[in-house]
């Protein structure tokens, strides 16, 4: 037998990968996707054997059907139902309350309720946090004021500086009696087998988001929690872009400056945080977490400031933060504003982003110059001139790097949080993103965007159609891989 595959490995190989290939040729036939895409993707595993199946593999399979873990568990629970109740504004009154909420951002509020379960929250206290040192210093004084629970997610968690700073603080909240717990993902934290012991020995729970055997070679090649979410007492809340390192916080000896943007949230919104953390850790932690009244204390929050989680990922049944960012682009009527560090836009985004522009609306995207990434810089610069010929204006910021997440529309509407206009966002990995509707906070959201163009120089079309052809080459290369990036 050993002799025979020695001999014959050649083509035992191909027999291998072309069952392999009816298997995957039946499986797409009985998907109803895009016929082009279906023929492409048949073609590609027909002629090409083995790098067919690759290829299939990463950018062919449907990510959101193939569920990593059910979330019911939790959804379900009939106190998180009693409070999504009780947060839920009745569809008539909702048209009528307040006249900051326009008719388009109902309808996008019944889409998000619709997809994802996800309620409206009327009385919150948003606070819009830039960059990572006033982040910090704001979240270390509330952690030192908790009183029953710290509940942590976060990508990326180092023991540098700041992170020591943080986990030495949780430590010391949890000897207090504080219950503290920790999730963060495997691929992008690193934390020190000293510090994991610390941790342990002040009774901090911890897990890290689905571990992998060698972190640095995994890369972005599976399904990673790119969420940053921290719920003290269930009382107050903070996500978006800023994670726990070095690199995030602006020391006098930074060599690179780093723009990013964060919220606080005080008010109703944190209950649908705190359920999503739950949702998490259950996986995580691979036990059932006894959910009760104090996770959810009473709001006291009075003023008025309308707000809705949005998460999406694996784990939800549609796109949820890309199918509120393309509502919120096609219904504009005088500006989008967008700042995201990595644009690797899908077909929807571009289409509702060129249609928005080519109707008079005014689209605007903020970008870094020199990003952190070769493959995504170049990515990006891939579908530039796509936006251009739709006459939207787009900037490089050049004070730093800029990491901010953000859309602000009409004055009206913002969203702030961890999804990035990119394809591994919207349909790979674990985000979450909050929905402002508040005149007030979009007007302050449209003030930091306009101030970050100070920092910022618009891109010249006839200038860029001049770059080398080597440069088109990359960007031709480096599209080829944006589902992964």
């Amino acid at each position: 037998m050993l002799e025979f595959f020695s001999e014959y490995w050649w083509s035992t190989a191909i027999v291998i990968n072309y069952i392999l290939v009816v298997i995957a040729v039946t499986t797409i036939l009985f998907k109803s996707i895009n016929p082009t895409k279906t023929l492409t993707y048949i073609i590609v595993l027909l002629v090409f054997p083995f790098f067919g199946l690759i290829v299939y593999y990463f950018f062919g399979q449907e990510y959101r059907k193939n569920k990593i873990f059910n979330r019911k568990d939790v959804v379900n629970n009939n106190l998180i139902q009693s409070i999504n109740k009780e947060l839920k504004i009745d569809p008539e009154a909702l048209s009528n309350y307040e006249a900051n909420i326009e008719e388009d951002q109902i309808r996008l509020i019944h889409l998000l309720q619709k997809n994802d379960k996800s309620p409206l929250t009327k009385y919150n206290n948003i606070e819009i946090i830039i960059n990572g040192e006033n982040k910090f210093e704001k979240l270390f004084k509330d952690i030192e004021k908790a009183q029953q629970h710290i509940h942590i997610e976060y990508y990326i968690l180092k023991d540098d500086r700041i992170g020591t700073q943080f986990l030495d603080l949780l430590c010391k909240k949890s000897k207090e009696g504080v219950k503290v717990r920790l999730s963060f993902d495997d691929v992008g934290s690193k934390i020190s087998s000293k510090m994991k012991k610390k941790l342990t020995e002040a009774k901090v729970e911890f897990y890290a988001f689905m571990p992998v055997l060698f972190p640095r070679f995994t890369g972005k090649m599976n399904y990673r929690n790119h969420r940053k979410i921290v719920i003290i007492d269930g009382e107050i809340g903070y996500v978006g872009g800023v994670n726990v390192s070095d690199t995030y916080v602006n020391y006098p000896e930074s060599k690179t400056y780093w723009r990013d943007t964060h919220l606080k949230i005080i008010g109703e919104s944190v209950f649908t945080l705190q359920t999503q953390f739950l949702t998490n850790w259950n996986f995580v932690a691979e036990t059932t977490l006894e959910i009760n009244r104090s996770f959810f204390p009473q709001n006291k929050v009075k003023e008025v400031q309308p707000v809705q989680i949005a998460a999406s990922g694996p784990d939800t049944d549609w796109a949820n933060i890309m199918e509120a960012i393309f509502f919120a682009i096609v219904t504009a009527e005088k500006h989008v504003y967008i700042t995201t560090p990595y644009f690797i836009p899908n077909e929807q985004i571009i289409t509702a982003m060129q249609v928005a522009s080519k109707s008079g609306v005014d689209v605007r995207l903020l970008i870094p110059d020199q990003s952190d990434s070769w493959t995504a810089k170049h990515a990006t610069n891939s579908y530039l001139e796509q936006l251009f010929k739709a006459d939207i204006k787009i900037y490089r910021y050049e004070k730093g790097f800029i990491h901010a997440k953000t859309m602000v529309v009409d004055d009206v509407f913002t969203t702030i949080g961890t999804c990035n206009m990119d394809y591994r966002s919207f349909n790979i990995n674990f985000e979450i993103n909050a929905l402002i509707y508040s005149k007030a906070k979009a007007k302050e959201a449209k003030a930091i965007f306009i101030k970050d163009l100070d920092d910022a120089i618009e891109v010249n079309f006839k200038a860029w159609e001049e770059r080398s052809n080597f440069n088109r080459i990359q960007e031709a290369y480096c599209r080829l891989w944006a589902p992964l990036l």
